[in-house]
């Protein structure tokens, strides 16, 4: 299990398709929305959370038909579904890799973009936060959302299709969660909204995506 999470780290780094790509991108969604808004701190502060968790949900959703298409295609998913190990816990594997080399990133990022986009000062802790509460759940259903499209030409679009609207409740808690910390209320609420969202979805989809993998690899 350690092998397969380290061989999938190697090939992400060295694809380049999930650190530095997903940062690039995020760098420069942030960087063009406060350029077009323009110095007006206070409307930048006020739509600040939304916007940085808006960036890190779709920086997340460049690299997810790379999850398993990589795997797919040089015939090592087949060897895996066939492994003396568990798919639940390889699909698990595959989307801690995912987590890893792009969730966490940008966990660490986004604070450093909070100052392009004005973000009051209480709110960056709690941006951080609920980026690390909440990210583990976007890989997680990228992943299901990858077993999903797995084999399919092309399936780029369709997985994001899929996967979108399983991300608005994160989403909503996640920037809930990041608003009300710099308007310094109490997040409560949200977090742990959005940590039953994230338990939820590891507990759960890991079985449904290998549910759907065993289907499509016969």
């Amino acid at each position: 299990m350690r092998a397969l999470l380290l061989r999938d780290l190697r090939l992400a780094l060295r694809a380049g398709g999930g650190f530095g790509l997903g940062l690039a991108f995020y760098l420069v969604l942030v960087a063009l929305v406060a350029f077009g808004i323009g110095p007006q701190n206070t409307l930048l502060a006020r739509v600040a959370p939304g916007i940085l968790w808006v960036g890190a949900l779709l920086a997340c959703l460049l690299s997810l038909d790379r999850i398993l298409a990589l795997d797919y295609e040089d015939g090592s998913l087949d060897l895996l579904a066939t492994a003396p190990v568990p798919l639940e816990a390889i699909v698990t594997l595959k989307a801690l890799a995912h987590w890893i080399t792009t969730g966490l990133p940008l966990v660490l990022a986004a604070p450093l973009l909070g100052v392009l986009m004005a973000l009051p000062g209480p709110g960056y802790p709690w941006l951080a936060l609920s980026l690390l509460i909440g990210t583990p759940a976007l890989s997680t259903i990228g992943t299901f959302g990858a077993a999903l499209t797995v084999g399919l030409k092309r399936g780029g679009l369709l997985l994001s299709l899929l996967v979108l609207p399983l991300y608005v409740p994160t989403l909503i808690f996640g920037a809930e969660a990041a608003r009300r910390g710099a308007e310094g209320l109490s997040t409560a609420t949200p977090l742990l909204l959005l940590g039953g969202i994230t338990c939820g979805t590891i507990a759960l989809l890991p079985f449904a995506s290998a549910a759907v993998l065993r289907v499509n690899l016969r």
